[in-house]
């Protein structure tokens, strides 16, 4: 019996990089409410008390001082944040704008007569396995549960727990099948009269309990807080920057990542949405129940509206000819830039909700059409 751990982690949305990522997309909702033809490439820097926002927006809307400030303060006070765990009063912040408009070598290639043409090169990967709920592996899924909770558990104790937060579930596999919660990490800000033993006992008995398996924590290490101190978070204590969590927004390393991050870009872009439509069609395959684990690459040139190479993987676990799976693939998906953003109406998603907790694996919230597979 092969036996083997792996490791996965999630942040909570009060992570420094998170907020980041929440900014960078309610400021990409923002634009395309308004303007369905907007062009975002936004990232956002906080450190302290001053937040950097960068990046090319080419839009009708006027994105001025007035509205990413209330952005940020918006997605600040969604995370739980207040002065104790920021550090300073949301008015002591200092907004640095660095936004300009996409460069016309970029828009040339992207805005074409008949079909939209991708804005970069770049290569994109989508998984689904049969391990965990909503076809996804097991660690990932159920660490973004842990945060998920964290985030509810932090308004109910607001003088307990802080927002900024991060676990990590080391999964014990027999023969390619989680079996155990071999060992849980999860180190929460809190405030500074929290004992460190209520605070474990608040984060098991409240968080990990409340959402994990118990047949899985047979035997379970925590390591809770392991520092023994965690009064000091959030930017003031990390520097938080949009587009540094890629593993935790797909799949926790357990497939293969193509480098690109999401928040922030319009969906021209295909390393969002290129990576969504990989993801759609990896998870149709394991919905149907051809297939156990399957992966998919795509591959596109900046200006061309067609991918340049797709490659399908199930790791032999498909259950009818391959020929036949590419030929659903073939005549279900049009992979053209325009046929991705059409199919899944991706002018219209609302990105900010995907900018924590993972992009994939939520289809029982029913926004992301991407997880959609009826």
């Amino acid at each position: 019996m092969a036996e083997y751990l792996f490791s996965s982690e999630s942040v909570s949305c009060g992570h420094p990089d998170k907020i980041c990522d929440q900014i960078s997309d309610a400021i990409l909702d923002y634009c395309l409410e308004r303007d369905k033809n907007s062009r975002v490439a936004c990232e956002v820097l906080f450190k302290g008390f001053d937040v950097v926002i960068a990046g090319e927006i080419t839009s009708s809307v006027d994105v001025n001082q007035e509205v990413l400030s209330n952005l940020v303060l918006q997605v600040l006070e969604d995370a739980n944040y207040g002065a104790h765990t920021l550090g300073c009063e949301f008015s002591e912040l200092r907004l640095h704008n660095f936004l300009s408009k996409q460069s016309e070598d970029i828009s040339r290639g992207v805005n074409q007569d008949n079909k939209l043409g991708a804005g970069d090169q770049g290569i994109m990967f989508g998984f689904a396995t049969v391990e965990a709920p909503d076809f996804m592996p097991f660690g990932i899924y159920y660490a973004h549960r842990l945060m998920e909770r964290h985030k509810h558990v932090c308004k109910a104790y607001p003088t307990l727990l802080g927002p900024d937060a991060k676990c990590q579930l080391t999964v014990q596999y027999e023969d390619g099948k989680p079996v155990k919660i071999s060992r849980l990490v999860f180190s929460s800000q809190h405030f500074p009269d929290v004992r460190v033993e209520k605070l474990k006992e608040l984060i098991v008995e409240e968080i990990v309990k409340k959402v994990l398996p118990s047949s899985f924590l047979d035997g379970t290490e925590y390591y809770v807080n392991p520092t023994g101190r965690f009064v000091v978070g959030g930017p003031v204590a990390d520097c938080g920057l949009t587009g540094r969590k890629i593993i935790v927004d797909t799949y926790g390393g357990y497939s293969r990542h193509g480098g690109g991050a999401f928040s922030g870009k319009d969906p021209t872009k295909v390393d969002r949405s290129g990576a969504y439509v990989a993801r759609h069609i990896a998870k149709k395959v394991v919905a149907l129940g051809w297939a156990e684990k399957v992966e998919v690459q795509l591959g596109y040139c900046i200006g061309k509206p067609e991918p340049v190479s797709f490659c399908l993987n199930t790791f032999g676990t498909e259950k009818m000819k391959m020929n036949e799976i590419l030929e659903f693939i073939r005549t279900r998906y049009d992979l053209s830039v325009s046929g991705i953003i059409n199919q899944f109406d991706l002018l219209n998603q609302k990105y900010l909700p995907t900018a924590a907790f993972g992009h994939f694996g939520r289809s029982w919230d029913g926004s992301f059409s991407w997880e959609n597979v009826d």
